[in-house]
Formats: C-alpha cells, structure tokens, sequence
C-alpha cells in the first residue's frame, strides 16, 4: 500500500459504529467527518452539547446523508462516563470502533469531579474507564478497535507512581503532568492489546498521534495571542485534517495486527501522510503497563472482564 495513505484510502464502513470522543473540535471532529461519509454511524462523544451541536451541523451541511448523532461524554466526570456507557449500550448492540481522542493539554493545575489532576483524569483515566465499560460490546464485535491517540509529549512522560494524580501539596507541573499522560496512554494501549491475544479475543488495541495539528489543543497558553502564533507557525503545523489521518488509519487500515502506532511520516514526524512510527522504549515497559493497569483499576473501580 501506498505510504501517501489519505482519505481515499479508507473502505466502506455502513453497517460499523464508532465512537469518537472530543469530536466537536479538531482531529476529533474531522475523524468522526471522514467516518460518517464512508457510511459508519458515528457518535460525536462531547462533553459541550451546544459545540456537539455545531459541529454535526457543519457535518451535515457538507454530507446531508451523514449517520452521525450527538451524545455527552465529559471524561472527567465518571459518573458521566458511566451514563454515556449505560445509554450507548441502550440504543447499540456493536461497538466497532472506539476512538479515544478527546484531550487536554499542559493546563492550569486543577482537578477533576472524582479528585484527579485534570490531564491524566481526562486523557488516561476517563477513557481508561470508558473503554473497561464497553468491553463487552467491544469483544462481541467481531474484529473490533480501540485506537488511543497520544502525541509526541510521551517522550518525556514518566509515570510517577508517588504524585500520579498531583495531590494539592505536590508540585505542579503543566508539563509533566501532560507527559506522564500521554505515556499513560501507549501503556494502556500496549497492554490492553496484549490481553486481547491472551483472551483470543478478536479485537485489537492500537494508537496515533497527530504531529504537529493545528487545533485549538494549546489556545490557552497562547491566549489572545493565538491566531497570530498560530499564523506564524502555519508553515510547521499541518491543518486538522492531516493531523487526523494517523488515528482514521489506526482505525480503519486492515492491515493492522494490533500494538501499531501510526503518526505523520515526516521529518521528526511533525506532519505528512501517516505512517507506523515507533513510540519510546519506555512506553513498551510490560511491568509498568501492568502496574498502571492495576492502579488505574483502583482509582476508576472499573474493571474489564478478562478472565
């Protein structure tokens, strides 16, 4: 297959679901785009219904005919993450794919409902929990999903298993607090995959990352200054919908056996046409994966059903 893989290389989908969360905005919104136009019914998982609203209109303007239906998610909150997997379970009985890629990025220290640090309760915790909710759906689809979308920023990730949630009377730092997520994210990743094939289960876990996107993921660093950054660094940036096309062929390329991490195959894999890329010997670390399995377990007390 042709390393320029774009959206011309996705099958057809009518008769999947897929769930994107954080679909509002960026990636997110033009992965769940791609995927209604191939015919998938889509849920733009959002935790900002009247932007989840905007968003699917501007989907259905450009495809009139696009399967797609809105339903709230805010993954820092599980109780909410339980009532989205108790309604999704209502009205669907297959889970295609799930695509976690909802995210937030070296924010202001500030903590979630259940009392995590914002960045590992949203971007690990809360899809951690959702993906452990919908197991069952998802191992009853054949050949079902799970795509994580991480970004460069596991590189300098270290889980710090003293402060993993960054409890008050810790030092914060915006920086190593995003890291240690998004490592998180290849550690679940990785193993979740790995207890797929012990449980001969017919599905697969894999992940992305978006290089270097222009969305609105880092505005609040930038502040008013944003547009202006933004259009000098233009020229670095790829637009959202190059960035997305790592994570729609994590999710949809057949080729795929599972454990891949696809992201731009350009230079320092900031941008171009996705790619396999290799994430960081520490992301593969078997004893740390299964170590933050067990306390993510704990704080969510959700379990998967793996025997």
């Amino acid at each position: 297959m042709s390393e320029k893989w774009t959206t011309k290389n996705i099958p057809e989908l009518t008769g999947k679901v897929i769930i994107v969360t954080g679909a509002n905005t960026g990636i997110g919104f033009e992965e769940a785009k791609e995927f209604t136009r191939k015919g998938a019914k889509t849920i733009l998982a959002c935790r900002n219904l009247e932007k989840g609203e905007k968003a699917l209109a501007k989907i259905l303007k450009e495809i009139p005919d696009a399967p797609a239906e809105i339903m709230h998610l805010d993954l820092a909150n599980l109780d909410s993450v339980n009532q989205f997997s108790t309604e999704f379970k209502k009205k669907y009985d297959r889970l295609d794919v799930l695509v976690n890629n909802a995210g937030i990025m070296m924010v202001p220290y500030r903590k979630t409902v259940d009392g995590f640090e914002s960045q590992i309760g949203t971007n690990h915790l809360g899809h951690f929990a959702l993906t452990g909710l919908l197991y069952d759906l998802l191992t009853e689809t054949e050949g079902a999903r799970v795509v994580n979308v991480s970004s460069n920023g596991h590189r300098f990730g270290e889980i710090d298993y003293d402060s993993f949630t960054f409890d008050e009377d810790n030092e914060y730092s915006r920086m190593k607090a995003y890291g240690q997520s998004k490592l998180a994210n290849l550690l679940f990743t990785y193993e979740l995959d790995r207890r797929f094939k012990k449980g001969n289960i017919n599905a697969i876990a894999v992940a992305a990352h978006p290089g270097m996107s222009n969305t609105n993921l880092a505005d609040h660093m930038m502040g008013f200054a944003a547009p202006i950054l933004k259009g000098l660094f233009g020229f670095i940036m790829q637009s959202a919908a190059k960035g997305a096309l790592p994570t729609i062929r994590a999710a949809v390329d057949p080729e795929n056996k599972g454990s891949e991490y696809y992201g731009p195959g350009g230079r320092k894999e900031q941008r171009g046409y996705p790619v396999r890329v290799e994430s960081s010997k520490t992301s593969h670390n078997k004893e740390d994966a299964k170590k933050l399995w067990d306390l993510s377990e704990k704080l969510t007390k959700v379990k998967f059903g793996f025997a």
